[in-house]
C-alpha cells in the first residue's frame, strides 16, 4: 500500500461549482504560497469556465492569471482542465488553434492537462493529446463517467485502453455529476489499475453525498490520486473536503501526510473571502439528492440556478431537471459535462419556458445532432433529429476536419487591439467576448468596470418594511407627463414592491412583485419601445425569449443578418442572442418587411423584450 495523493481543486473547479467562477485572482495570490507548501499532488487553477469568466464576468485576462500563479507555485504542478478539441470553449476549434493554445498554456505555466471529451469520442482526443506532450506536458486522459443503458465497464475499459495507447502518461475518472458508488467505484478504479499501466485519478463531485465513501474504495482499490477542495468551497456541487479525507486516512496504508492544521489554516483564508464576496457554502439540497436522475452535474448545477434566475424562472427548476433527461435520452445519452450539459440543458430550459419541445432550438443544439460535437454514445431519436435539421444531412467525419485553420484569420481580425500571441488566441476562443475586453483595456476601463462588479456583488437585496406599498411620487410624474406629452399610451412601472400600470386616463395596481429599481427601469424602457397602438394591428413584434445579449451578426466581421427594409421569409434566422454561453439563433415566425430594429447591436436584452417590428405580407 502507499499514501493517496491529493489535487486540490479550490482555485479551479471548487469555485467553478458553487461560486459560478467567480473567485478573483486578487483573492488566489496571497494564499498561493502557502498551498504550494502543503504538499498536493497538484493545484488545479486554469481551463474549464475560468478563462471564459475572467474576460467576459471579472474583466481580468486569464493568462495574466496563470503567469501570477505560476511565480508563486515552484514546487506543486499546475494543472488545467482541456475540454478536448474544444479547448476552454463550447464548440470544437480548428487544429492550428488548439496547437497554439496548447503550447502557450504550457510556455505560461500549465505542467498538467487533464484533456476530455464529453462524449468519450476518441477522435476529439487524438489531436490534443498529441500536442499536449509535443510541448512537454504531462498528459492526464480522461474517461467521462455517467450512467445510461450504453455506458458499461466495457465501455469504459475500451476508451481507457485506447487513451493509454495515444500516450496518455495518468488516467482521470470524471464523475461530474457524483454518479459513481462507492461498490462501483472499487469496481472500476480495480479493472483500470489492473488492465492499465500508468497512474489512476479519481474525480468526483460531492453533490449526491457518495463522493467520500467512493474516495475511500477507490483507495481501497489502488488509486493514486483523489480530487479535494478547502472545506469552505467543498460539499454541494463541488468536490469533498480535504480536511475530512486526511483525517479519514490518518494512521491507515493510504495516509496522505498532509497537515490538518495547515490545511485548516488555509481554510480560514478561503473562508474570509466567502464572507467578503458574500458566497454561498456548498450545501446538498433536495433537488440536488435527485442527481440519480437527472444527472445534473457540479459545474452546471449552479448555472443553471443562475440562468434560471436571470430568465426569472427559477420556480420553474423542477420541471427543467425533469425534462433533462428526456431531452439526453433523445439526444443519445451524452454525458452531462461541458459542452452537452450546456447543450443538453439549455435545450431543456428553453423547452420548458415556450412551452414547446423543440419550437426553439439554439445553433450548438443544432450542430451536436448534426455531428459537429461527435458521435454520441447512442442513436439520436429520428423523429427529434428530423424535428431539429430539417433539410441538413448528419456528419460522420471527426468533425475538426471539416474546419478551415483559424489563427491567422483570428491573428488579421484583431490586429488592431491585439499585444500578444495569448491575445489572439483569447479572440480565436472567444470572439465577441474578447473583442470587448481589448476595447476597455486600450481605454483604460477594465478596472473601474471590474470595480463596478464588486459593487454590484456586494449589494444586497433589501426592501424596507416601511417602503413596502409604496412608489416614488416623482417618478410617477414624471412618467404621467411624459405620457401625456408623447404618443405613448401605456406604461408599466415596477419599484418598491409594486407594479403599476399607468394607461392615459387611467392607473392600475394590479399585483404586489418583488421590488428592485432594475424593474422599474426595465419596465419604462420596454414601455417606451412598444410599437404605437395603431401600428400594433398592423405590425408583427418579435420579442426576446431569453434573458440575454442581442448580436444582430454571427461573427464582428460578419453583416447583419437583417436591415430595416428587407423582406424576410417565415423561419429566417433574424439576430443572435447569446444566453447560457450558448448562441441563440432567433427566427421569424413570419414573412414580412423588417419595419423597425429596437435593439443596439451587444445590448442586454430581457425576456419579452421587443428585438423587431415586421410588418407581415398580405
Amino acid at each position: 500500500m502507499r499514501p493517496l495523493k491529493i489535487t486540490d481543486t479550490t482555485l479551479r473547479d471548487g469555485h467553478q461549482s458553487l461560486w459560478a467562477t467567480r473567485m478573483r485572482t486578487e483573492d488566489m495570490l496571497p494564499i498561493a504560497e502557502r498551498l504550494d507548501r502543503v504538499g498536493y499532488h497538484a493545484l488545479e487553477v486554469w481551463g474549464g469556465a475560468t478563462f471564459d469568466v475572467c474576460l467576459r464576468y471579472l474583466y481580468e485576462d486569464p493568462w495574466e492569471r496563470l503567469r501570477e500563479l505560476k511565480k508563486r507555485v515552484k514546487n506543486t504542478p499546475l494543472q488545467m482542465l482541456l475540454r478536448g478539441q474544444s479547448l476552454v470553449g463550447y464548440g470544437h476549434y480548428p487544429d492550428d488553434v488548439v496547437e497554439a493554445f496548447v503550447k502557450r498554456a504550457v510556455a505560461n505555466g500549465i505542467d498538467i492537462i487533464r484533456i476530455f471529451d464529453a462524449l468519450n469520442d476518441i477522435r476529439n482526443l487524438e489531436f490534443p493529446i498529441k500536442v499536449a506532450k509535443e510541448a512537454g506536458a504531462h498528459v492526464q486522459a480522461t474517461v467521462v463517467y455517467t450512467l445510461s443503458p450504453v455506458h458499461t465497464t466495457e465501455h469504459y475499459l475500451e476508451t481507457a485502453r485506447k487513451l493509454e495507447e495515444l500516450g496518455a502518461d495518468s488516467i482521470c475518472i470524471k464523475d461530474m455529476a457524483g454518479l459513481l458508488a462507492p461498490y462501483r467505484a472499487y469496481e472500476l478504479v480495480s479493472l483500470f489499475k489492473r488492465e492499465l499501466s500508468i497512474p489512476v485519478e479519481l474525480h468526483c463531485h460531492y453533490i449526491g453525498g457518495l463522493a467520500l465513501a467512493a474516495y475511500l474504495k477507490a483507495a481501497e482499490a489502488g488509486v493514486d490520486i483523489v480530487d479535494t477542495a478547502s472545506v469552505p468551497l467543498a460539499f454541494g456541487a463541488s468536490q469533498p473536503p480535504v480536511e475530512t479525507l486526511v483525517r479519514a486516512l490518518q494512521d491507515t496504508p493510504y495516509d496522505t501526510g498532509l497537515d490538518l492544521k495547515e490545511l485548516f489554516a488555509i481554510a480560514e483564508y478561503f473562508e474570509e473571502v466567502r464572507k467578503k464576496r458574500g458566497f454561498e457554502r456548498g450545501v446538498t439540497r433536495i433537488h440536488d439528492m435527485r442527481v440519480f436522475e437527472h444527472q445534473v452535474p457540479g459545474g452546471m448545477i449552479s448555472n443553471l440556478v443562475a440562468q434560471l434566475q436571470e430568465q426569472k424562472a427559477l420556480h420553474r427548476l423542477p420541471e427543467v431537471l425533469e425534462e433533462i433527461p428526456r431531452v439526453r435520452a433523445e439526444l443519445g445519452y451524452p454525458p452531462l459535462v461541458t459542452p452537452t450539459s450546456q447543450i443538453v440543458g439549455i435545450q431543456a430550459v428553453l423547452n420548458v419556458l415556450t412551452g414547446e419541445r423543440y419550437k426553439l432550438v439554439p445553433e450548438e443544439v443544432r450542430r451536436y445532432v448534426q455531428g459537429y460535437y461527435g458521435r454520441p454514445p447512442a442513436p439520436i431519436d429520428p423523429e427529434v433529429q428530423r424535428k431539429v435539421l430539417g433539410d441538413r444531412k448528419p456528419i460522420d467525419c471527426r468533425p475538426a476536419d471539416l474546419l478551415p485553420p483559424g489563427l491567422e484569420k483570428a491573428r488579421e481580425e484583431i490586429k488592431d487591439l491585439a499585444t500578444s500571441e495569448e491575445d489572439v488566441l483569447s479572440y480565436a476562443l472567444f470572439p465577441q467576448v474578447a473583442r470587448r475586453f481589448f476595447e476597455l483595456r486600450k481605454k483604460g476601463e477594465l478596472k473601474k468596470m471590474a470595480e463596478k462588479v464588486r459593487k454590484e456583488e456586494g449589494k444586497k437585496e433589501e426592501t424596507p418594511k416601511e417602503a413596502e406599498g409604496t412608489m416614488n411620487i416623482k417618478e410617477i410624474k414624471e412618467l404621467l407627463k411624459l405620457l401625456e406629452e408623447s404618443d405613448i399610451t401605456e406604461f408599466c412601472l415596477e419599484s418598491a414592491g409594486m407594479k403599476l400600470t399607468i394607461r392615459k386616463g387611467m392607473i392600475s395596481v394590479p399585483e404586489k412583485i418583488p421590488a428592485s429599481r432594475e424593474n422599474l427601469e426595465v419596465g419604462a424602457k420596454e414601455k417606451a419601445k412598444e410599437p404605437k397602438k395603431e401600428e400594433k394591428e398592423e405590425l408583427y413584434t418579435v420579442r426576446a425569449p431569453m434573458v440575454g445579449t442581442f448580436y444582430r451578426a454571427p461573427a464582428p466581421d460578419a453583416p447583419p443578418y437583417v436591415e430595416v427594409g428587407d423582406v424576410v421569409e417565415k423561419g429566417q434566422v433574424l439576430c443572435i442572442i447569446e444566453a447560457m454561453k450558448l448562441m441563440n439563433e432567433i427566427q421569424a415566425e413570419v414573412a414580412g418587411e423588417i419595419v423597425e430594429i429596437l435593439v443596439e447591436n451587444g445590448q442586454p436584452v430581457e425576456y419579452g423584450q421587443p428585438l423587431f417590428l415586421i410588418r407581415p405580407k398580405k
